[in-house]
């Protein structure tokens, strides 16, 4: 009886179990596929990269070294291009283009005085002295025909006649250097005269447009409408303008609309197409996704550009720089380091 009561045990045990299994396949078939809708695999190229303006970084300088006078905007101001942001020290600069303003107003002066000549006092007083010389010389004449006739009359001497014939020639020289003078006064410029004056004017207002230029080289202004993301230097402090140790007094930026530079590594350089959609998404906002589509693919690999700070991690990977510009509607902080994907397809509901 025992056996038999065993045996019945076992039977329905294992009757038990076989239903059990045949129970979970059948749920497992059921819910597998569900699973596999749930996560897709809707990205291609997956990669780091950081934000960035639209216009990129832009690092803004002072062409000259010097202190600066002042700062005119803060970290986040919005500024326009052309804007003054910062002035350098330049009382110096001032004073040189005053003095070229003063030579240019000279040079203007002596143009205009060959252009129109003597004025009219002067040609009126040059015009009295020939009149006068012509007076002398003609009473010097008189004088000297009198005493000729007075010597051939015997009344005079010889010595007497020539002393007054020698007076009218002087009286007569007289007369034709003042009629020379009067007709340099009264003449127009030489073509030669009025070209020495011109072209000192012209030097003279190359000399301003140098000066000009160097007083416009102590003020900062904004190439771009943007936003100021760093300030570097503060009113007071000295900056130094030198190509091999840059010196930015601001880091500003078009923010208008974000870009995400990607690393892409070399072995999916051959998927990547211009256009394709794509989204990021950051630490910080834990799954939010923010979209965008690939504006520019790099046409040189180099070396990775963003860490994942991770110990595995392969610092010498190759990558193909790539631009996905981010929707206009996104705003994040210029920098931030996001996992970038670029679809193949637009996600489901999309």
């Amino acid at each position: 009886m025992k056996n038999k009561a065993l045996i019945t045990a076992v039977i329905l045990g294992v009757a038990v179990l076989a239903a059990t299994l045949i129970r979970g396949g059948t749920a497992s078939a059921k819910i597998s596929p569900a699973k596999a809708v749930a996560q897709p695999k809707d990205w291609i190229i997956s990669g780091p990269g950081r934000v960035e303006p639209y216009s990129e970084d832009i690092k803004l300088g002072a062409e000259l070294s010097g202190k600066l006078k002042r700062v005119s905007v803060e970290e986040g101001d919005t500024v326009a291009a052309g804007q003054m942001l910062a002035e350098l020290e330049n009382s110096d600069y001032r004073a040189q283009v005053e003095s070229a303003e003063a030579e240019v107003a000279q040079k203007e002066a002596e143009l205009r005085k060959v252009i129109n000549g003597a004025r009219r006092e002067e040609r009126r007083e040059a015009l009295a002295s020939v009149q006068e010389a012509e007076a002398v010389m003609n009473n010097a004449r008189t004088e000297a025909e009198r005493r000729q006739q007075l010597y051939a009359a015997g009344v005079v001497s010889r010595e007497e006649a020539d002393q007054y014939a020698k007076q009218y020639e002087v009286a007569k020289a007289q007369y034709q250097q003042k009629v020379q003078s009067h007709a340099l006064v009264d003449a127009d410029a030489r073509e030669e005269d009025r070209s020495m004056a011109r072209a000192n004017l012209e030097s003279a207002k190359a000399r301003l447009d140098a000066a000009r230029a160097l007083l416009a080289k102590t003020y900062v202004r904004s190439p771009i409408d943007g936003t100021v993301l760093r300030k570097h230097h503060r009113g007071g402090e000295s900056v130094s303008n030198g190509s091999t140790t840059p010196d930015p007094i601001f880091t500003i930026g078009d923010t208008h609309t974000l870009r995400v530079r990607v690393d892409v590594d070399e072995t999916d350089v051959s998927k990547l197409v211009l256009g394709e959609k794509a989204y990021v998404t950051a630490d910080a906002y834990g799954q939010q996704k923010f979209r965008g589509h690939v504006v520019r693919i790099g046409q040189e690999l180099g070396r990775k550009n963003v860490r994942t700070d991770e110990p595995t991690e392969h610092v010498d990977t190759k990558i193909l720089e790539t631009l996905i510009q981010l929707d206009k509607s996104v705003e994040l902080p210029v920098g931030l380091r996001v996992d970038s994907y670029i679809l193949k397809e637009s996600e489901p509901g999309n």
